[in-house]
């Protein structure tokens, strides 16, 4: 019985393909509900053990933080700063709609990505300047410096997977409270993850085999957001604050990191947050429609 449910959601996955998928699962609970921009670290374990397919690999990561997202909103749904993502998304739209017109024309994406690593390092350098030594100082509050911030995020979370560091530094300097940080970045990006669904079950990328592989990895999505929870809760915000800093400058190190697919054309289809784009189609029966 247990090996028929195996094969059944698993066809084909190796044991260290199948623990990485648990990892990842455990981690995006964390990142969704305690530590935001540690999603790029599952990002690279479903890259590695499934390089033969990526496609598979960013549908699965999709499915995975839009659960995430539900579990991270339906408890913070109280903590959110809307007057943030409300003035922030028209322009991310803007951004992700750019970005999408820019990758089907561009024929080296890495290009973009290299650079787009170094304007976050200059950022968070110019965030750590400012706490260092500016910390009273008023951050912009001209509605073109939202207008900059959601053009940005949503292009770099096209050309890129970046938007959760670039959202990281912006949130960190509003100077929010941690559950207020983080239900912060839990509606906005449910809202920029589960607008991006439609169109990977439309290119393919989300398939039965993607829902059979997620499913059974619901429970350790909760429990890697009671995890993160906990770690709100304890965690001292400037030690909150610190870890944030810290993942967006390794984040922005990956970005520079010379990576295996950028020897592989450059994809048609739209990468997801914090994901590789995908570039082979995914196991199973030929999809009924790609873009």
């Amino acid at each position: 019985m247990f090996s028929d449910f195996m094969a059944f959601c698993f066809p084909d996955m190796t044991a260290f393909q199948l623990a990485i998928l648990a990892v990842s699962a455990l981690l995006v609970g964390v990142n969704k509900s305690g530590i935001p921009g540690l999603g790029m670290l599952p990002v690279i374990l479903l890259a590695v053990a499934f390089d033969l397919n990526p496609g598979f690999a960013t549908g699965v990561m999709l499915l995975m933080i839009c659960a995430g997202d539900i579990f991270a909103v339906s408890y913070y749904r109280r903590n959110a700063d809307w007057k943030i993502v409300v003035r922030l998304l028209p322009y991310t739209m803007l951004g992700l709609a750019l970005g999408f017109v820019t990758l089907r024309f561009l024929h080296k994406p890495e290009h973009l990505r290299i650079m787009i690593g170094w304007i976050i390092l200059l950022l968070a350098a110019v965030h750590l300047i400012r706490v260092a030594f500016f910390k009273h100082a008023p951050v912009p509050s001209h509605w073109a410096f939202s207008a900059v911030v959601g053009l940005t995020a949503g292009f770099t979370t096209q050309v890129a997977n970046a938007a959760g560091p670039v959202m990281a530094l912006y949130l960190l300097s509003m100077k929010l409270p941690k559950d207020r940080y983080v239900g912060t970045c839990a509606w906005f990006f449910m809202i920029m993850n589960w607008t991006k669904l439609p169109v990977f079950c439309f290119e393919g990328r989300v398939s039965s085999a993607v829902l059979y592989a997620v499913l059974p990895m619901l429970p350790l999505i909760l429990i890697g957001a009671f995890l993160g929870v906990l770690f709100v809760k304890r965690a001292p915000q400037r030690f909150f604050e610190i870890i944030i800093e810290i993942i967006v400058i390794a984040s922005a190190v990956k970005l520079l990191w010379p990576a295996s697919s950028d020897k592989t054309p450059a994809p048609a289809s739209v990468p997801m947050e914090e994901t590789v784009p995908a570039e082979l189609p995914l196991p199973g029966p030929e999809p009924a429609a790609a873009s």
